[in-house]
């Protein structure tokens, strides 16, 4: 008579072991009928055990790891006196790290209102540094529509793409999409190597630093991925309607008129859109209008749409910057005063000439 197999003997998976203090706030952290952890559980593939005042984490140690971030994440919110909801934790998960303290548009503008001008994202917080900075990251909460237009190194685009990460870690929006113009001091796309990507992806680089400043890059990608973060050239906006998002158009002075007209007419419900330019740095065609200054002069005094100025004061690049758009700006204007002639019986400004050829 032959002797049964012996059963496996099998060990406890190695666990993560959380201690909560506050057993009010676990109470909120768990969700009804711990339906927090369940979703946890289900996107992470981990088992979240409780244990009195504690919670054991079951999974494998990447898994445990993501789990035990995310939920004392979620504990030191509450601990802040900020509410967790199931959309809240759905957040979180999309986002792969705990939620930072981060603030609502409302609450946002009320800590305006008191001298506090911080922004707050996932890698870094970011305060303006000017009165033309502040105005306008407030004019981004207040409006669907704003335009920033100024020199180069007055931080529209950076603290435009700020304000959006900002929403988009607080649930605001579902996604950010950053656009720009292809078109570049007389380059053409179809000269350069490589296929359609990689012919654009210079152009949409600066979009990309100022991304990498807020979020970590393995955040970052897996945005990316999911289509949560969008890097396009203005082209390809056309016929789309962004619902839900934010949306930021960069050298917005490069767009045509009829570009400009197409994007602005791509703001969906939920939406919000942020149009930066610089008008002293056309690269469009002489004899083609901006649609930026097109856009400018149509949409002045519309309600619901902001235009926030920024001069040479602003800039918050190298000291050296400031003084060299101060110096190009006394040209400028000397030779229009004087009406210096360039061949044309007129003056017209280099950045009119540079596609002339």
């Amino acid at each position: 008579m032959g002797l049964s197999p012996t059963p496996p003997v099998t060990t406890p998976a190695a666990e993560t072991l959380l201690e909560f203090p506050d057993n009010r706030l676990l109470i909120d952290l768990c969700g009804a009928n711990d339906r927090h952890l369940a979703r946890i559980e289900e996107a992470l593939g981990v088992h979240i055990l409780r244990r009195g005042n504690q919670l054991a984490v079951v999974g494998g140690p990447e898994a445990q790891a993501e789990a035990a971030q995310l939920l004392n994440g979620l504990y030191a919110r509450l601990e802040q006196h900020k509410p967790v909801s199931l959309a809240e934790v759905e957040a979180a998960l999309r986002m792969g790290v705990e939620p930072s303290p981060e603030v609502s548009p409302d609450e946002q503008l009320e800590m305006f209102a008191q001298g506090n001008y911080e922004l707050r994202t996932r890698k870094k917080s970011v305060e303006p540094r000017t009165d033309a900075q502040k105005a306008y990251v407030r004019s981004l909460f207040q409006n669907e529509l704003a335009f920033g237009i100024g020199p180069a190194g007055t931080g529209k685009t950076y603290l435009a793409v700020a304000v959006g990460v900002t929403m988009l870690i607080g649930g605001h929006v579902d996604k950010i999409i950053l656009s720009r113009p292809a078109v570049e001091a007389g380059e053409r796309l179809g000269f350069l190597p490589g296929d359609m990507k990689e012919k654009v992806d210079p152009y949409m680089q600066p979009l990309y630093d100022a991304l990498n400043d807020f979020l970590p890059a393995k955040q970052m990608q897996k945005l990316v991925e999911e289509k949560r973060i969008e890097i396009a050239p203005l082209a390809f906006m056309r016929g789309r309607t962004l619902a839900r998002a934010f949306v930021v158009l960069d050298e917005a002075q490069n767009a045509s008129s009829m570009q400009m007209k197409m994007f602005l007419t791509r703001l969906g419900e939920g939406s919000r859109m942020v149009i930066t330019g610089d008008r002293t740095q056309i690269d469009l065609p002489r004899g083609m209008e901006s649609g930026l200054v097109d856009a400018e002069r149509i949409l002045k005094g519309v309600n619901g749409i902001s235009f926030s100025y920024f001069t040479a004061d602003d800039v918050v690049r190298h000291p050296l910057v400031a003084r060299i758009i101060k110096a190009y700006d006394a040209e400028e204007a000397t030779a229009l005063a004087g009406g210096k002639e360039e061949g044309r019986g007129q003056y017209v400004p280099r950045r009119a000439m540079r596609n002339d050829a």
